[in-house]
């Protein structure tokens, strides 16, 4: 009966390859973003089933993931992570289970990166803090780490201001022995339910490379051991609790240690040195990665394509990045659903929307009870003047507005205002270069054609008695003379040198003989790429044009089969009226070779 019975266990357990993967769910809640939005939280979750009035469990054998970042900016973390920890028994007794993932904001507020930490969430842990603790924090910082002449009553005051009372009450409970610190350490960063893939960041290829294990097992682990060295060097006045991560490493190469120090406190400078560049908290990790949001699907498509079948998945859901719009989007044909819809409002301006997996299909809850479907995310190329606008709205403005203003840049171009009485837009004029030849428009349509998301909107429009073409100018960029001139972009959301190699295939498919760096332009919010001016592009030619021999490019599947879709017939319904036929046959060609492509 022992041996029956321990086979049993064994059978219902998970082993540590599967502890996070789970198939057969009923139904699968997920919430994302929460920040400190406890009311938003709670009503999300009520709506959605997940609770009841009295906020008990009410999901049954479902599961609730938390998709990261239960932390920061808002004021009530802490009552958001008492819920889950209450939620997280209760439904493991109903059959059920809450997936709480770890986000870039646990993580930093694991290892000491305390920027976005509110007032209001210290103050939630003031009440645990004593005076004695404070006082002797004060004096380590006074003595090792306040600046040269500030006066004892200056000190006192910019210690107040920058570690506020329950500072380093809140640094004990997110340590790794302390309530919170232990709990999220014990959390994953991706889990896969019924092969859907839950990471708060994103899925970059590190993880195809890594696999679960390596992100879940081994990164996670390495930030517990991070935080246990940490803190043996607190006890050791070598680093205070007040220093920041990103300090961490600085202050630890100016430390020499005394003859007489331990081997134990050696070995824990030396892994915080080593484990602070985890690349856990890489830009590309699971935690922070952008790119499948804001990457165009040509650049990311066959990226994800491989993640997901490296962990078992089919598509992934994603927070760390709000919406357009604050609603619940999918990309890539469903493959990626993003659900951080902002629901810290007073921050983010938006509300809790909570995505619902069942025997229905995918849906979106919001906090006011409302349901809709989720939505495919809307084209966005360049920063809108006045928010949200759609390419469909800009497209109208251009197309139907007022003619308000007409200047003449510093770079000789023609800058026109054009005005529906909601919307204003600068636009740049450039008139037709032939008889039915309009490059711009036809450019814009054929990146819409094959989702490369880098062209901004053109139409054809006739200005003052001249035919020609307007193209959308976007606020806030800068150009790529500018761009190299200080060595800026290494931040980029989507990496510059995947999205030159994107402009680089579709310079090929238009025969484009005269991209400059003028014509190649960056948003500074996230560094997206926009590619302008094409007068020189679309010959009626085949092949490569001269400046692109030699230069290394690749033509991904994504490209390929994007090329495949362009037939003459295609290409004449899309543009059509804007290229003529020798330039649209031409067109055509390329694109067949493009999809041939090794």
């Amino acid at each position: 009966m022992t041996l029956l019975l321990a086979w049993l266990l064994l059978a219902v357990t998970p082993t540590q390859a599967n502890q996070w993967q789970y198939d057969g769910v009923s139904r699968v809640v997920a919430i994302a973003d929460i920040h400190g939005a406890y009311d938003a939280m709670v009503e999300g979750m009520q709506q959605a089933g997940v609770v009841d009035e009295q906020l008990a469990w009410a999901a049954g054998t479902g599961h609730l993931v938390i998709v990261g970042d239960i932390l920061d900016r808002g004021p009530e973390s802490r009552r958001a992570m008492d819920l889950l920890m209450q939620l997280e028994t209760e439904a493991e007794s109903a059959g059920g289970k809450v997936h709480v993932l770890i986000g870039n904001h646990e993580a930093m507020n694991l290892v000491g990166d305390m920027r976005y930490v509110s007032s209001s969430e210290y103050a939630a842990f003031a009440d645990e803090e004593t005076a004695e603790e404070r006082e002797r924090w004060f004096q380590e910082y006074a003595r090792t780490r306040a600046p040269a002449g500030q006066s004892p009553e200056g000190l006192a005051t910019v210690f107040r201001q920058k570690f506020p009372a329950g500072y380093f009450a809140h640094r004990r409970a997110f340590a790794s022995d302390g309530k919170y610190g232990a709990w999220l350490l014990t959390k994953p960063a991706i889990v896969v339910v019924n092969g859907t893939a839950f990471v708060h960041g994103g899925l970059s290829p590190m993880v195809e490379e890594i696999g679960l294990e390596g992100v879940n097992g081994r990164l996670i682990g390495e930030m517990g051991e991070y935080m246990r060295h940490t803190e043996a060097l607190f006890a050791k006045g070598i680093l205070l609790p007040t220093d920041n991560f990103h300090d961490h490493p600085a202050i630890l190469a100016r430390y020499m240690p005394a003859l007489d120090t331990s081997a134990d406190v050696l070995k824990s400078i030396e892994a915080v040195k080593r484990l602070g560049a985890s690349r856990l908290h890489d830009l590309d990790g699971p935690l922070w990665y952008r790119g499948n949001v804001v990457c165009s699907e040509l650049i990311e498509s066959d990226k994800l394509a491989g993640v997901l079948q490296a962990i078992g998945a089919n598509r992934v859901v994603i927070g760390h990045t709000p919406t357009p719009g604050r609603q619940v989007l999918e990309r890539l044909g469903g493959r990626i659903i993003q659900i951080d819809t902002g629901m810290l409002n007073n921050y983010y301006g938006g509300s809790a929307n909570v995505l619902v997996i069942d025997a229905d299909g995918v849906s979106a809850v919001n906090q006011d009870g409302s349901t809709a479907l989720v939505r495919p995310r809307p084209r966005n190329v360049g920063t809108r003047p006045q928010g949200r606008m759609s390419f469909e709205q800009i497209e109208n403005v251009l197309g139907g507005g007022d003619i308000v203003a007409r200047r003449e840049s510093d770079s000789g171009r023609d800058i026109i205002t054009v005005s529906d009485g909601t919307y204003t837009l600068e636009a740049v004029f450039d008139k037709r270069k032939s008889k039915g030849f309009y490059p711009n428009v036809a450019a814009y349509r054929l990146d819409q054609l094959i989702d490369l998301e880098m062209v901004p909107v053109a139409v054809v429009r006739e200005v003052d008695g001249d035919d020609g073409s307007l193209r959308f100018l976007p606020k806030n960029f800068i150009d790529e003379l500018e761009r190299q001139a200080d060595g800026r972009g290494g931040s980029a959301w989507c990496d510059l040198q995947e999205q030159w190699n994107a402009m680089f295939v579709f310079d090929v498919l238009i025969y484009n003989e005269g991209r400059t760096g003028e014509d190649i332009l960056y948003s500074l919010d996230w560094w997206q790429l926009m590619l302008v001016n094409h007068d020189r592009a679309f010959r009626a030619r085949k092949g490569v044009p001269a400046r692109l021999e030699g230069v290394p490019y690749e033509v991904s599947q994504a490209w390929r089969d994007a090329a495949a879709e362009l037939s003459e017939s295609a290409l004449t319904d899309a543009v059509g009226d804007v290229l003529d036929k020798k330039r649209l046959k031409a067109l055509a060609g390329r694109a067949q070779a493009l999809a041939e492509a090794d």
